[in-house]
Order: C-alpha cells, then sequence, then structure tokens
C-alpha cells in the first residue's frame, strides 16, 4: 500500500548516491523529499553514517520504534538508508504499456475495456519493478495515462505516441488482404492501436489526430518489420514527402517523430525527413550510423538477442525475419559506440506476460555492451534527455532521472550496489523502497 505523504518532508538518511550522471556512488549522504520534488541533497559526517558501506545486505536501521515508512520527526519522516544505494527511478523509452502483456491474439479480439483493465494491472507491476517513467511507442494509452495521473491507478509516467502511424502493408498494417479494397476502419484503428495513412493529406492528419488526442511525440512506421504480417524486412515505407509531413506537423506542435526502421535506405530516408529518434536500426551500416552522430539523430537500440527474452514468433515468415535482425544487434552496438550517436534504451516488449517480467533483466543484459555507469546513465538521465525532445509537449517538465534539487523524487533504494554488477536491478525484490513522486510505492526493508 502506498503512503501518501501530502506535503511532508522525507528524508532518505544514510544513502550512497548514484545521480543519473556521475561514474560513481557518493559518500554518504541525506536526500530530502517535498511536495514530490527533491529538495536538498547533502553530505553526512562521517560520524552520522554509522551502517556499512553501499550496498549492504543487512537490514536497514529505524530510529525509535517507528513502522515500516520510517521514523517521523520534527525535521520530516526519516527513512535510514543503512548505506544501500539511492537512484533515480528507470526510464524504459520503449514500451508499449496496452500491449506488453496480452497475447496477439487476445489483443485482436477482446473487449476493449478488459485490455485497459490488463494494461492498468500490467502498470502496476511496471512501476514496481523500479521503471518510473515509460515512452509509450505506440498504442491508445492517453486513457492509462490519465488514470495513473489522476491517481486511480499506480504505475509510470507515460509520455504516449498513440496510434503508431503506418502506410497500407506498412508494419502497422494488419488487415488481410480479404480487408481490401480499403472499406472503413478496422478495430485496430478505430481503438486507437495503429493509423493507415497514405499520402501527405493522410498522414497530416493523423499525426494531428494524435496530438489532439494528447500525443507528446509521434510515431511513424519507416520500414519492415518483424512480427507484422505483409511486410519483408528490407522495405522501406512512406515517401519522404510524407514523412516530412509528419515531422513538420509535430514540429509545429513542439514535438518530435520518432520511427520504426532497420535498415539503411529507411534510416537516411528519415533523417533527409527531419525524424529525430530512430527506433532499432539493428541491420545499420557504418555510413548511416555516422550520418546519426553527425546530425545528432537519437538511437533507441533494443537488446533483441535469439534468447529468453526473444519474442515468441509462431509464424516461420516471422520467425525468419526475427532470426535475421538479431545477427545485427551486436554490430549496431559496436556501430553507435564507434560513431558516438547518442543511443537510448528500451525493451519493445509485446504479447507475452513472462517477458514483460524481464524488463530490469533485459536492462542488465546491457552489459554486453557497455559498462554498469553507462547502462545507468542511459536508463536514467540519458532517456531523460530523449523524453526532453518533447518540449512543449512534455507532460512532465521537471527532471527526470536525476537525483538533483527541483527534480521528481522518483527513487529507488536498492539493496546492492548496480554500478559494480547490473544484475542487481533484474530482480525487483533488491529494491527495498520505490518512490514515485514523492509518494513511497514499495517499502520492503526489514523491520
Amino acid at each position: 500500500m502506498a503512503e501518501t505523504l501530502d506535503s511532508m518532508r522525507l528524508i532518505f538518511d544514510n544513502v550512497r548516491v548514484f545521480d543519473g550522471v556521475q561514474e560513481n556512488l557518493s559518500a554518504p549522504a541525506r536526500v530530502v523529499v517535498e511536495d514530490g520534488l527533491i529538495a536538498e541533497v547533502t553530505g553526512l559526517d562521517a560520524a552520522d553514517a554509522g551502517s556499512g558501506p553501499a550496498g549492504a545486505a543487512g537490514p536497514a536501521g529505524k530510529a525509535g520504534a517507528a513502522g515500516a515508512a520510517g521514523a517521523a520527526g520534527a525535521a520530516g519522516t526519516v527513512i535510514d538508508g543503512g548505506g544501500r544505494v539511492l537512484m533515480p527511478g528507470l526510464i524504459d523509452a520503449h514500451w508499449h504499456a496496452m500491449m506488453a502483456s496480452l497475447p496477439m491474439a487476445q489483443l485482436a479480439t477482446a473487449d476493449l475495456g478488459y485490455i485497459y483493465l490488463a494494461a492498468g494491472r500490467e502498470a502496476e507491476r511496471t512501476l514496481l519493478r523500479g521503471f518510473t517513467t515509460v515512452r509509450d511507442a505506440g498504442g491508445p494509452s492517453f486513457g492509462l495515462k490519465q488514470a495513473i495521473d489522476d491517481g486511480l491507478i499506480h504505475g509510470p509516467r507515460i509520455y504516449p505516441s498513440g496510434a503508431f502511424i503506418s502506410q497500407t502493408s506498412g508494419h502497422g498494417d494488419f488487415r488481410t488482404p480479404h480487408d481490401l479494397p480499403k472499406q472503413g476502419l478496422t478495430f485496430i484503428e478505430t481503438a486507437g492501436v495503429t493509423a493507415i495513412a497514405d499520402g501527405v493529406d493522410d498522414v497530416l492528419r493523423a499525426t494531428r489526430e494524435q496530438l489532439m488526442r494528447g500525443a507528446s511525440q509521434i510515431k511513424l512506421m519507416a520500414g519492415g518489420g518483424v512480427a507484422s504480417p505483409h511486410d519483408p524486412l528490407d522495405v522501406t515505407q512512406f515517401t519522404e514527402a510524407e514523412l516530412r509531413a509528419a515531422v513538420e506537423a509535430a514540429e509545429n506542435w513542439g514535438t518530435y517523430v520518432m520511427v520504426h526502421a532497420y535498415t539503411p535506405r529507411s534510416v537516411q530516408q528519415a533523417i533527409r525527413a527531419g525524424v529525430r529518434c530512430i527506433e532499432h536500426g539493428h541491420l545499420l551500416d557504418d555510413e548511416t550510423a555516422a550520418q546519426m552522430a553527425t546530425q545528432e539523430v537519437w538511437w533507441c537500440l533494443q537488446p533483441f538477442l535469439d534468447d529468453e527474452d526473444a519474442i515468441p514468433m509462431a509464424d516461420p515468415v516471422n520467425r525468419a525475419k526475427q532470426l535475421t535482425m538479431v545477427q545485427g544487434t551486436d554490430t549496431a552496438y559496436e556501430l553507435a559506440r564507434r560513431h558516438g550517436v547518442r543511443v537510448a534504451w528500451g525493451t519493445d516488449t509485446l504479447f507475452d506476460p513472462k517477458l514483460a517480467t524481464r524488463q530490469g533483466a533485459q536492462l542488465a543484459k546491457m552489459g554486453r555492451w557497455f559498462t554498469p555507469a553507462e547502462v545507468l546513465r542511459m536508463a536514467t538521465s540519458g532517456n531523460a534527455e530523449l523524453l526532453a525532445l518533447s518540449g512543449e509537449r512534455d507532460p512532465y517538465p521537471r527532471p527526470l532521472g536525476v537525483i538533483e534539487p527541483g527534480a521528481y523524487a522518483d527513487l529507488l533504494l536498492v539493496d546492492g550496489d548496480p554500478l559494480a554488477d547490473l544484475a542487481v536491478l533484474a530482480d525487483p525484490a533488491n529494491l527495498t523502497v520505490i518512490m514515485k513522486n514523492g509518494e513511497i510505492i514499495r517499502d520492503a526493508r526489514t523491520p
């Protein structure tokens, strides 16, 4: 049960801080939270820090006979961190809040009310895995976001894209050939999952509709995909003029376009059109990576491998596309490092409740390509910089992903040192306290 703190001060005492930016933990420190924001970050005298080093696995102490929420005193409610690590809440920059845990067949046939209820349940689990913010990369998440923001249910902050915009036969077109020629809107269109648009005028309309609904950024399908039925992986989707129309409409609203694409041709076309973030890109080449770096285009990569976290693909054609795609993952990360491309991290988990539980494990997997400090920066302050591209459409305009005065108090108190071992974050049981917006969502410290 979450504890409502109202305007009370809450103090994390005797913690080692990973602030989202620095490569090292701080000396023992005190972090003060007030009115949902971080108010102060101060060091402790050596005599004040008596509970052991960062990452100590033993129980945190309590002042007096306080209960699970900590000690209440004149200075506010105190949580003795016991030398544990305090870090910003995690950010998943490619999440599908409406589609992460329900099978595709169920998403296509279930009552929309059921889908929303299931998504609300998964949103609570997402938060309890330590993910306090997600960028929703397509789907009808506006109502879910409002319910979370209004306090009706617990869940992460959501940066919604709305319906992903797809051309006919594109990655977002799940119609069958029997549905052609187009006669009207399908269920997934009316539900707001996808918007099929052909031509500049259609793309402008679809983009403006998502902005009207409250999109913080726009998502287009600019190339072939794995899970979609009609588009080979190598195809380039939309024309440059169509992509530019979406970019201009988004820029008129002070925000940006992100695109799904894997290949050099599709990504280079998107860059020429002014797109600011490429999702996936696992089959890119040296020339395209260099172009992304020069033009400061973000690259939101996912750690796709043919392992236990691979999205199940029953169709042999889709499975073949998946195997082709994952063969490029190691090369993609190497290219991003070589050229200094701004890399964001996300999971793109879809259609499987078991895979959804492995959100933290997929973050830990990033140690294959980056140091723990690089991974943690990516999933906190780095992803927050990407989210800030939403400009005036940013639904959460204060700093995210950092521990500094004025930032949102989205915080994790961690058993273990994730700067030494990323696997600590793979198990939510190591998240002793989870706080979002100054509210304690979970407190599992030993009394």
